[in-house]
This record gives C-alpha cells, structure tokens and sequence, in this order.
C-alpha cells in the first residue's frame, strides 16, 4: 500500500491509501478519487515529504493522521457513489421524503436540503433519513 498527499482543483489537500501509483491513475482516470471536503474529481498529487525507510529491524506503521484521512476518503467515495443513484430534490426535501414515507409517492432514493428543526420533526415522525457526511453541492450551483 501507498499513501499519497492528494489536492483537488479547489486547492483541498487531503490523503489516500493505494495499492499502487497505477491504481491511484486507474481510479482517478473513472473519477472514483474524490476530495473529501467538496466532493470534486478533479484530483492531482500534491507535494510530499518522502517515505524514508525505517532503520534496522523496526516496523514501519502509518502515521496516526493518514489512517482517518484514507477513512475519509473512502466514506467520501461511498456517498459520491450513493449520490450518483439518488435524486436531488433541493428544499422540497421534507415534502418528499414524508410523502414516501406515507406512500403518497413512490419510494426512491433522494437528497436534498432541510433545516434542523425540519429534520429533527421527519424523525420524530419515523422517517427514515440520514444526513450525508460530507457537504453536496447542489447541481444548479456546478453550472
């Protein structure tokens, strides 16, 4: 395994676990390498201190602060993942999410925007929502 200092186009610099410099290429060449912070594909290699090896027979171990960003990293892939086969849905949110609930609407998978008070009452309810980890750019704002 490889750790690389990563930074996105939106000048986020984040780190990521590969097995190889190829699987990093290959990955980011399908978009499946995104910035944890902002969601961009965008990905390049940024600037990083070289792996000196360890002396004599003591064990090499990952430093304390790669283990959770490659945790990050991997948690901003899986929501990247899921956001690609949901729906954004924008502050109608609570209104649809309700309604499926209901089964006024069919169930689909959706994201969107609510307030805390307004996701704090869709739980009260028994609507089965979840907030995302990392921020969603809403699509009108990409253009």
């Amino acid at each position: 395994m490889i750790v690389f200092d990563l930074r996105c186009a939106s000048d986020h610099v984040f780190e990521a676990w590969f097995a190889s410099s190829a699987a990093f290429e290959e990955q980011r060449s399908r978009a499946l390498v995104r910035c944890p912070i902002c969601d961009n594909d965008h990905i390049d290699k940024a600037v990083m201190a070289p792996n000196i090896a360890a002396k004599g027979n003591r064990a090499v171990v990952a430093p304390p602060s790669a283990i959770p960003s490659a945790a990050l990293a991997a948690l901003a892939e899986v929501q990247a993942k899921m956001l690609d086969k949901s729906e954004w849905v924008g502050r109608s949110f609570p209104d649809r999410a309700r309604a499926m609930h209901l089964g006024d609407e069919p169930s689909v998978l959706i994201h969107g925007e609510t307030s805390l008070a307004e996701a704090r009452e869709l739980v009260d309810e028994g609507v089965p929502i979840a907030p995302l980890p990392f921020r969603v750019v809403p699509p009108s704002s990409l253009n």
